[in-house]
């Protein structure tokens, strides 16, 4: 069984899945190459962030995926849209309200191989005091350092009450934000 435990400044919605036989490892996500980014449409304009800090307990076995045990929290507090006056807004009541609901959570409930290193992880997504089923796609590319994971997931922002008041209008702000993730994780 592959255990990673990881903090970094990057966050992975579900790194999962290495590649490798069983072995019992730590690693780290490497920072500086990996990414979580939300994109939304405003408008029908490119509007896209991302968070900078997480933390992640992962332990799976690639030949038995549904023994995997997958756990991430997000830091909303570290939410970058490209300014101070957005990444404000978004960390207020009407968008993330970081002050009551300062972190996000995935919980996998069930791991699968779904082809030849592409997986599905599912389970509990919560979001500003909100919990709902959220279903993972991604890849697991080893390489000589390590492990990449690169996935995405579609979720509904009014679901959670992301974009409250007069962001609720689906005119100018779409439902729809993908989550999309590529991490490397470090043998």
């Amino acid at each position: 069984m592959n255990r990673w435990t990881i903090s970094s400044l990057a966050i992975s919605i579900a790194a999962i899945l290495s590649a490798a036989t069983s072995v019992t490892a730590a690693a780290l996500a490497d920072g500086a190459s990996s990414q979580v980014q939300f994109l939304a449409q405003q408008s029908g304009a490119a509007l896209e962030g991302r968070f900078t800090q997480f933390s992640a307990d992962v332990e799976l076995d690639p030949v038995h995926p549904q023994s995997s045990r997958i756990k991430v929290a997000i830091d909303l507090a570290s939410v970058d849209a490209g300014g101070t006056d957005a990444n404000n807004l978004l960390k207020g009541p009407d968008f993330f309200d970081v002050t009551r609901f300062p972190s996000a959570t995935f919980v996998a409930t069930s791991v699968q191989a779904t082809g030849p290193g592409t997986y599905q992880a599912s389970g509990p997504f919560t979001l500003k005091g909100r919990t709902a089923p959220l279903v993972i796609a991604f890849v697991a590319r080893p390489d000589t350092t390590g492990v990449w994971f690169e996935g995405s997931a579609p979720i509904s922002r009014l679901s959670f009450k992301i974009g409250e008041g007069q962001w609720s209008d689906v005119s100018t702000l779409d439902d729809e934000v993908q989550i999309r993730f590529k991490v490397h994780l470090a043998r």
